[in-house]
């Protein structure tokens, strides 16, 4: 069975050796996070520190800083399995007749079986809280702004249609009642609050700091816009998502959660947020973003406070991105077939650049990808893509450069597209969410292309010969360990 809740994850963790317990006093000002650095670049395991300097609550950190607590976040699944089995979903085709309809009904069933259940009652009601001060939310990095709750599920839905969207976005603490909600033009919750905002209405905004592991991983996920993550979370867990009823908003939240804060964030109102140390190794500049006003806040009398740390990578961020790419590689073969692989290297911190293998069939193919998956989700926010033939294993970083720097000229191969949509912290872009994007063609070309010379062969050893070396390898000698 999946874990229910933090608590369960935790003792999973610690019965297979990936979880350390820190019993002296920690401070989650600074101290925390360069604790939790140096283990996360060391593959370290998961942290649990039980005695934090000014609250109750213990904090568990890099939850998911591994490929392994990856997986058993994921019911022991393995990410690309996940995206397969989404694919073979996609692939059935519409039913033509009643025989049609009967091959159907196991696939129906199984995307119908996962949906998210309400109950009345749930762990997080135990105690209710006045304010925020209970909360051990960490300052990350010297120059923050302040102290921030950097692993929540925001909860939100469209005013117009009620459909639930779950996001992960920073929230900085502004005092005892408020909180910054650092969500960017481009996420869900920001979509339903400008809705809100023109509709004059406040928008109702939960956030859950808990929950099951797959759940939390739910809310990364670059899922289309449309599909609830609860759902989702239940395909991954094979098993459906419980939620309970708030207090004082409508909206639901997992039942299993360690603490859950209730608010509205209203029309017009922005207020300074930032600065933070970001994933992309700068800290975020300040800006203006909606704020929460807490109307309540409950929590399990034995809650632990999940948080995460960004900064330079590698960080734990690393390992659930990861993860998504081997989920998303499937479907984005679906949509666009001619696809091998892709690769999001960590440390161009994910948006900033994809490598992507191609079996290429016609000229002008590489500008085709590439314009496909900037119009595909979250990869529109991707700054550079580089496009290179089915021989070359993207990653591996020195065929890349072979390939990008052997297959390319730069007049002819290299096309940059301004005033497109960037991330928001992109520091680098003159405007804020608003820069240029560049694709290099690194595949091989033909006389279509421009290139009329002839291709020179790639040099490779006969297979024969690699065979013959590698039986008589021990004979040689070389190696004598």
């Amino acid at each position: 069975m999946p874990a229910a809740d933090l608590h369960e994850f935790i003792d999973l963790l610690k019965r297979n050796g990936e979880l350390s317990e820190i019993d002296v006093q920690v401070n989650p000002l600074l101290e925390m996070t360069e604790i939790a650095d140096r283990i996360v670049k060391k593959n370290g395991p998961a942290l649990l520190f039980r005695n934090v300097k000014g609250y109750t609550i213990p904090v568990a950190m890099n939850l998911f800083g591994s490929e392994s607590r990856v997986k058993m976040a994921l019911n022991a699944t393995e990410p690309a399995d996940i995206g397969m089995a989404i694919t073979d979903m996609l692939k059935v085709p519409m039913p033509k007749g009643i025989f049609d309809t009967l091959k159907l009904l196991p696939v129906l069933k199984e995307l119908l079986s996962y949906p998210p259940k309400i109950k009345t009652s749930a762990p997080w009601m135990e105690i209710t809280e006045k304010d925020l001060s209970f909360l051990p939310a960490l300052k990350c990095w010297p120059h923050d702004g302040g102290r921030f709750i950097t692993l929540p599920l925001v909860i939100t839905k469209d005013p117009e249609t009620g459909i639930r969207n779950v996001g992960m976005y920073r929230l900085q603490v502004f005092d005892n009642n408020t909180l910054g909600l650092h969500w960017q033009a481009h996420k869900g919750a920001a979509y339903h609050y400008m809705k809100a905002e023109k509709m004059k209405k406040p928008l109702e905004v939960a956030i859950a700091l808990g929950g099951d592991p797959a759940t939390i991983f739910s809310a990364i996920a670059p899922l289309p816009e449309d599909m609830d993550e609860f759902l989702f979370s239940g395909f991954i867990r094979k098993d459906n998502v419980e939620l309970a009823k708030c207090f004082t908003i409508d909206l639901e939240v997992p039942r299993y959660a360690e603490i859950v804060i209730e608010g509205v964030a209203n029309p017009g109102e922005r207020r300074e947020e930032g600065p933070f140390g970001d994933h992309n190794g700068y800290y975020s500049p300040v800006e203006k973003f909606p704020y929460l006003h807490v109307t309540s806040i409950h929590r399990r009398k034995n809650a632990i406070y999940p948080a995460t740390i960004v900064g330079k990578p590698v960080m734990e961020d690393a390992y659930m991105g990861k993860a998504v790419e081997e989920i998303s590689l499937p479907v984005l073969k679906i949509l666009n077939p001619e696809i091998k692989d892709i690769n999001l290297p960590v440390e161009s911190v994910f948006h900033n650049l994809a490598i992507v293998s191609i079996n290429k069939r016609y000229p002008g193919h590489a500008k085709k990808v590439a314009m496909a998956l900037w119009g595909t989700g979250q990869l529109l926010l991707t700054k550079i893509i580089i496009v290179v033939d089915s021989d070359v294993n993207i990653h591996d970083m020195k065929e890349v450069l072979w390939a990008s720097t052997t297959r390319m000229d730069p007049a002819r191969d290299v096309t940059i597209i301004k005033d497109t949509p960037t991330d928001t912290l992109d520091h680098a872009s003159p405007y804020i969410n608003m820069g240029s994007k560049m694709l290099i063609d690194a595949t091989r070309k033909g006389p279509e292309e421009g290139f009329n010379r002839v291709w020179p062969e790639t040099i490779e050893m006969s297979e024969e010969i690699r065979n013959l070396v590698s039986r008589r390898w021990r004979e040689y000698g070389i190696d004598k360990n």
